[in-house]
């Protein structure tokens, strides 16, 4: 049984797509205990997984910025390779990515059979099975040349102390003598967003139920979680707005805390449910079949399952192809109370 002392993991796309890949980082842990593990995300989610037992190293990767070239791209490889890393695994199907593994050089390198460039750049590809399994067992498929057979982890999020302080010490301040609602109204795909009169009404509902509503927004999104606020025009001591003023891992940390969350299906999604908060997630352009949703029976994921065009797209488009949106409008709120009534126990 081959042992590795140095493993570096790539996954640079967006954030939901680092937590899904918890479950391998800590199969590999569990199968190469003293092994050293970086783990290469794009930058800005970093911080995230710096509490990651499972992680030696965290390495973000400017995809968008100082090495967003291609020749930046296999500098970074070459330098890689000089590190002394024995075993390579990359969970991402880019040209970009299949350049920086190639460059390595490292000995062993796994990554998935396709597009076609990526047999140049792997010493070992495996099926990406995509039509077949969820996004966590594709993942699960790259270590199978290892030997790691059987089901997958559970998926855990352990976040930096810091971050859980901060936490912890806004639940104290509050002191909440009631059920706890976060709300997400944004996404980076604008036909990922639940129509923001909607997530109002659940907001007035919330409030006339008993609850606390958080409102959770990043960077850019603050108009947006205004907007909801304002037109719900409940009880402004029973609504928080937190638009754009936690770090990501304060966010993770907050969400934890949570009684019950709604969220459009996103980063934040992920962040959640891998703290057993209990969610409800809105899929429209996307389908729970593509293998990117929310695990665990604390879970909910509505969707309009009626609709022949759905899904739209693997992330959905900027503006709905067919101009009338019905995966999103035709979610109605009374539907999507109900199940957050639920969890809230109000």
């Amino acid at each position: 049984m081959r042992e590795y002392k140095k493993i570096g993991v790539w996954q640079t796309a967006f954030l939901g797509d680092a937590v899904l890949t918890l479950p391998l980082l800590r199969a590999l842990k569990g199968r190469y205990p003293d092994a050293e593990i970086h783990f290469f995300v794009r930058a800005g989610v970093q911080s995230v997984f710096e509490g990651q037992p499972e992680i030696a190293q965290v390495r973000p990767f400017a995809k968008r910025g100082t090495q967003k070239s291609l020749n930046a791209a296999v500098r970074l490889g070459w330098e890689i390779g000089r590190e002394g890393f024995d075993l390579w695994i990359s969970t991402h199907t880019s040209l970009r990515s299949a350049l920086v593994a190639g460059a390595t050089g490292i000995k062993r390198r796994i990554g998935y059979n396709r597009p076609w460039y990526n047999r140049l750049a792997y010493t070992e590809t495996v099926d990406r099975r995509f039509d077949e399994l969820a996004e966590i067992e594709r993942l699960m498929e790259l270590v199978r040349p290892l030997g790691i057979t059987g089901p997958a982890p559970k998926a855990r999020l352990v976040l930096p102390g810091k971050a859980v302080g901060a936490a912890d010490h806004f639940w104290e301040t509050f002191g909440f003598d009631r059920p706890v609602l976060g709300i997400h109204p944004g996404s980076t795909w604008p036909t990922k967003c639940w129509p923001e009169e909607y997530f109002s009404e659940i907001v007035g509902r919330a409030v006339d139920g008993g609850a606390h509503v958080l409102v959770f927004a990043g960077p850019g999104e603050e108009a947006v979680a205004a907007r909801v606020i304002d037109r719900a025009q409940a009880d402004p001591q029973r609504v928080t707005n937190l638009a754009g003023q936690l770090s990501l891992p304060e966010l993770a940390a907050y969400l934890g805390r949570l009684d019950a969350y709604l969220t459009n299906d996103s980063g934040p999604m992920h962040l959640a449910w891998t703290q057993d908060v209990p969610l409800v997630a809105l899929f429209g352009p996307t389908v729970e079949g593509l293998g990117f949703f929310p695990r665990g029976e604390n879970s909910t994921v509505l969707q309009n399952e009626d609709l022949d065009c759905r899904p739209c797209g693997l992330h959905g488009p900027r503006k709905c192809p067919k101009d009338h949106f019905k995966c999103m409008r035709d979610l109605t709120p009374d539907r999507v109370w109900d199940a957050v009534r639920g969890k809230l126990g109000v």
